[in-house]
């Protein structure tokens, strides 16, 4: 299998779940601009029509997108992780939880990369930090968002954190939910991926 990401992309939460599930996947870089190309030279959008990473190319050549079901599949891969809970209660909050994250948080971060006008960029900015005060509220005092053990779900809110901290959205106001996110970021599979994807500073 081979992964094609982008250094800090929302790819980087599948490039998680690969390290922390211990699976034997490949890495290609795709660099976005006038043409996106493989490592390997192929045209990207041969691979993937919406030219979008995170995308996975399985062993048979074919190809699977969007993150959520992504990461799902590469958690299935490694069951005794336990990275998707099959089980009760704790199964639909994974998925629920995995849904907020995916259009509340990632989407809303959508247009602060397309650089609006100062007075969009507030508006912007506010409804994240709204959605960051329901995602503090969906963990409250526990040590992961879903169940007692890290998910796919916790290497998704990570990678919202880190852009956050890019579009200089000040989280200091929900200090568990930061305090949640420095643990998360010390973990091997996640300082793993950060480390191949160049976003440790050396």
């Amino acid at each position: 299998m081979k992964l094609f990401y982008a250094p800090g992309a929302c790819s980087l939460a599948p490039h998680i779940v690969i390290r922390e599930a211990g699976l034997d996947v490949a890495l290609d870089k795709i660099v976005f601009g006038e043409k996106r190309l493989t490592t390997d030279g192929r045209d990207f959008y041969s691979i993937n029509p919406q030219g979008a990473v995170p995308t996975l190319e399985l062993d048979d050549g074919s190809v699977l997108t969007e993150n959520a079901a992504l990461m799902q599949y590469l958690a299935s891969l490694a069951p005794a992780k336990n990275l998707v809970p099959m089980d009760g209660m704790a199964h639909w909050r994974l998925l629920e939880t995995l849904n907020f994250i995916a259009t509340e948080l990632h989407k809303g971060f959508s247009p602060l990369f397309r650089n609006p006008p100062p007075e969009q960029r507030e508006v912007l900015v506010k409804n994240l930090h709204g959605r960051f005060k329901l995602l503090d509220g969906k963990l409250a005092d526990k040590q992961f968002l879903v169940g007692n053990s890290f998910t796919i779900a916790d290497a998704y809110a990570y990678v919202m954190s880190r852009w956050a901290k890019r579009f200089e959205i000040d989280l200091a106001a929900f200090p568990r939910l930061t305090a949640y996110f420095d643990r998360i970021e010390q973990r091997a599979g996640v300082q793993q991926a950060l480390r191949e994807e160049g976003l440790l500073a050396t």
